[in-house]
């Protein structure tokens, strides 16, 4: 009885045991059935910043020398000498190339023996001048002295106190006298004549040994401006004339000319903004111009803009710009490639948002707007210029007002979000 009893006792609690077991799995089961609140999507946002900014412009340009010199050949011969090293700075004036000079200095003293037999002549015309005035004296005098006798003889012969013989011998005697007087005349203006064709044979011999000594000169390829020689073209033993191409090309580029272009609006919208000559050109000295290398590297030399093309280019419908920049230790060169860049202008109270803030839907910019009570709203925008990493709004949002950076792809418009302000870039 008493063994029956504890079988009793036993079953009852192992059934209190699995009732109480289902009960608790009842109501886990129900607790876990109950709706949990879903967290918050975490997103990134910044404040829309306004403050002045810089509005920056870029183009391609090409780096050319300030001045390249074309060095030709003046006179034709062979090459004998290359006094240069390429690619090295040389001073203006120095020896580049030589000519062989032997035929030129050949031509110079042939023109030299011209020249002093030309002088030579003169000397001879001058000292037969001075003969012939002799004689025009001699004559001058006899013919005076067979006048006398005529104006002697004269009334003589008409009170008969001599023969008419005498007095027809006076006269033929003073005709004589005035015909070597005449002659003699003559042989002075034909002396004067030769002395005339013999200075000019003498000016002729000298302009003829200077031109020979000019060419000579021409024999010394030499450089016309400090700067740097390129490869040379031609080498010793080449024969070179005026007709050649350029034996090498001398440049300067300290400074050195950056060539860019502008668009035409972009040329017309400056005008605008300095519609005279003078704003302009007051503009332009207070420019600066950065220039980009190749490499992306910002040279640390600022330019100025130098000057404009006289016409815009037809075919392209752009403007041709000049900028020059400082190159000390020539580490610029003519034909390298970069971008020039400067501020054109300043906009006032721009509004600034990151460009990856910036939703492109079809051509429509917009931007998710989280306000104070951290709701998201979708709002379209009009942009701007962009600075840097930033995007100026002109149209669609206020100073202060914040903006997802990061989370744009889960937000939706109307949700709430935990907004976590970007860090400092």
């Amino acid at each position: 009885m008493k063994h029956f009893q504890r079988m009793i006792g036993t079953e009852a609690a192992i059934a209190l045991v699995i009732v109480t077991l289902l009960l608790s799995a009842g109501g886990c089961s129900r607790a876990e059935s109950a709706p949990k609140t879903a967290p918050l999507l975490s997103v990134t946002v910044a404040e829309v910043e306004q403050k002045d900014v810089p509005i920056y412009s870029e183009w391609i340009g090409t780096l050319d020398g300030f001045v390249n010199a074309d060095i030709k050949a003046q006179v034709s011969g062979y090459l004998v000498k290359q006094e240069y090293t390429e690619g090295s700075f040389v001073k203006s004036g120095q020896l580049l190339f030589q000519i062989d000079p032997r035929p030129f200095q050949a031509a110079v003293e042939q023109a030299e023996g011209q020249q002093a037999h030309a002088q030579g002549q003169l000397e001879q015309a001058r000292a037969q001048l001075a003969q012939a005035q002799a004689q025009v004296a001699v004559a001058q005098a006899n013919q005076g002295r067979t006048q006398l006798d005529v104006d002697r003889y004269t009334p003589l012969a008409q009170q008969q106190a001599i023969t008419q013989e005498d007095l027809d011998n006076a006269r033929q005697n003073n005709i004589a006298a005035k015909a070597q007087f005449q002659a003699a005349v003559a042989q002075v203006e034909t002396a004067k004549a030769q002395i005339t064709a013999a200075t000019a044979a003498v000016q002729s011999g000298k302009a003829a040994v200077d031109t020979a000594r000019i060419n000579l000169g021409f024999t010394r390829i030499t450089s016309p401006i400090d700067g740097i020689p390129g490869v040379a073209r031609q080498q010793v033993g080449a024969l070179v004339s005026p007709a050649s191409e350029p034996i090498t090309t001398v440049s300067t580029v300290d400074p050195i000319k950056v060539y860019f272009t502008v668009s035409e609006q972009e040329y017309l919208a400056y005008t605008r903004r300095f519609p005279t000559a003078e704003k302009r050109q007051a503009n332009n000295r207070r420019l600066e111009l950065e220039l980009i290398l190749a490499d992306g590297m910002t040279y640390p030399h600022k330019g100025r803009v130098s000057f404009a093309d006289r016409q815009v280019d037809v075919r392209t419908g752009a403007l041709r710009l000049t900028g020059v920049f400082p190159n000390p230790g020539n580490s610029l060169r003519p034909g390298q490639y970069g971008r020039v860049r400067t501020s054109t202008q300043t906009r006032q109270g721009a509004l600034l948002v990151p460009q990856e803030a910036v939703i492109n839907l079809q051509g429509t910019h917009q931007l998710a707007v989280v306000d104070r009570a951290n709701k998201i709203f979708i709002r379209t925008v009009k942009l701007g210029e962009t600075v840097g990493r930033d995007w100026i709004v002109r149209e669609g949002i206020q100073p202060g007002e914040r903006v997802i950076v990061e989370g744009l792809q889960k937000v939706r418009p109307g949700a709430l979000v935990n907004p976590n302000p970007i860090k400092a870039r």
